[in-house]
């Protein structure tokens, strides 16, 4: 694609999507960006379309109406609506994997399956469709243990459970919640990260490394939610694990998907807990960035985002790109919480220019105020020179924004 005014179209409405839109839109040769169905905040520099992101042919019709060269889809919900199949069948250029080779990112008991299938080394599970044999399963297991819905959403239920009785009333929730599958697995504690990697279906090469934050309270108490923060690149992390992960986990699955005739083009997140030096274990896929650390990798490349995407949708990819250029920075994140829906968020005109705010669901009111969603509300990500500089940015920044019941943990990066 060597045309100057691009239009791109974002599908989603998350603050994944918020970051993204908001890197895509700062290069030049970017004309226009569409979000769809997006969200309020995407609202002052995208175009935000009224279409459901689980309606592919609506969307086509869209994007095919207004020439759109490039669409990224991000939403977990159009991924299974099996956009980029039809894009592909409509000769339209579209950065996303097909349904049929992101089941195992977008199901847990699939995820598991599929490790145990390619000796990935994972936690030992269990998956469950009736009550009666899960609750049989946690009274063999060995604590702690973390109890999850089959659905990897953002979410999705999970919880980890340090004894039977804590253990007997997850899955009693569970299914009382109307869950077909429910997952058991062992919990290792340790630290989490997600190794990012872009593909075409064939080649493969490392983004970024992230760790992540995913207990709601300092010190890793509290509930075990689907994220609250995080920080990159992850010094943690070592060459030799990340080594082994591209070798034995990602190019293991391509060429598992290959095979089958279904390979994977896009954003592959693989989250991992550190179990020793060199020794890791692999918990679950992401088929694109996760929330909560989008801004974070997407500051971690100084490679053009959008001519990745192009290369991977045209097949370019293996031909252009022997390796991803890494920033020299370092970005931290960090999720706020509200309570409530509809208190109003002060302090966001004030951000150093060093800092990322994307919001989830947040609204305006008639004064053009934000407002606050209830539950996670903004992704606030600072980028310095180091990780301590981005950590001090972070939060003397996190201090301006002043909400009723504002919540977050206090420890990310310590």
């Amino acid at each position: 694609m060597d045309k100057k005014n691009k239009k791109i179209l974002i599908i989603g409405h998350s603050a994944k999507e918020h970051a993204l839109a908001q890197k895509l839109s700062a290069y030049d040769n970017v004309e226009k960006i569409y979000v769809l169905p997006g969200n309020a905040a995407m609202k002052e520099f995208c175009e935000c379309v009224d279409i459901r992101e689980d309606r592919p042919q609506e969307i086509l019709e869209f994007a095919l109406k207004n020439e759109i060269d490039l669409t990224i889809v991000s939403s977990k919900d159009a991924i299974k609506s099996d956009i980029a199949d039809l894009f592909q069948a409509n000769s339209q250029l579209v950065f996303a994997p097909a349904a049929a080779a992101s089941v195992f990112a977008l199901s847990r008991s699939a995820a598991k399956k599929f490790m145990y299938k390619l000796h990935i080394p994972t936690p030992k599970f269990g998956i469950f469709e009736k009550q009666q044999l899960a609750m049989d399963y946690v009274k063999n297991s060995q604590y702690p243990i973390l109890i999850s819905s089959d659905e990897d959403s953002d979410t999705c239920v999970k919880a980890v459970a340090g004894n039977v009785d804590l253990a007997k009333r997850c899955v009693e929730d569970l299914f009382l919640s109307d869950e077909k599958k429910v997952v058991i697995e062992d919990f290792h504690n340790g630290h989490e990260f997600t190794l990012y990697i872009i593909t075409d279906g064939y080649q493969a090469l490392p983004l970024s490394v992230v760790a992540d934050y995913k207990f709601l309270e300092n010190g890793n108490g509290g509930l075990y939610t689907s994220g609250i923060g995080a920080f990159a690149p992850d010094y943690k992390v070592s060459e030799n694990v990340i080594h082994s992960i591209m070798n034995d986990v990602v190019f293991n699955i391509l060429q598992s998907l290959e095979k089958r005739g279904t390979p994977y083009l896009g954003i592959l997140g693989v989250e991992c807990v550190l179990k020793g030096e060199d020794n890791y274990s692999v918990t679950g896929f992401i088929p694109f960035l996760k929330d909560y650390d989008a801004a974070c990798v997407l500051n971690s490349v100084a490679d053009n985002w959008l001519t990745l995407f192009e290369a991977c949708a045209v097949g370019s990819f293996a031909d252009d790109y022997f390796e991803i250029i890494h920033s020299n920075g370092a970005s931290v994140s960090c999720v706020l919480s509200s309570r409530e829906d509809g208190n109003e968020i002060k302090g966001l005109d004030l951000m150093d220019d060093c800092i990322n705010v994307n919001h989830f669901a947040t609204g305006r009111n008639e004064y053009l105020e934000w407002l606050t969603n209830k539950g996670r509300t903004l992704v606030v990500t600072a980028t310095a020179a180091t990780l301590t500089s981005a950590k001090e940015k972070l939060y003397e920044n996190i201090d301006v924004i002043d909400f009723k019941n504002k919540k977050y943990r206090t420890d990310i990066c310590n």
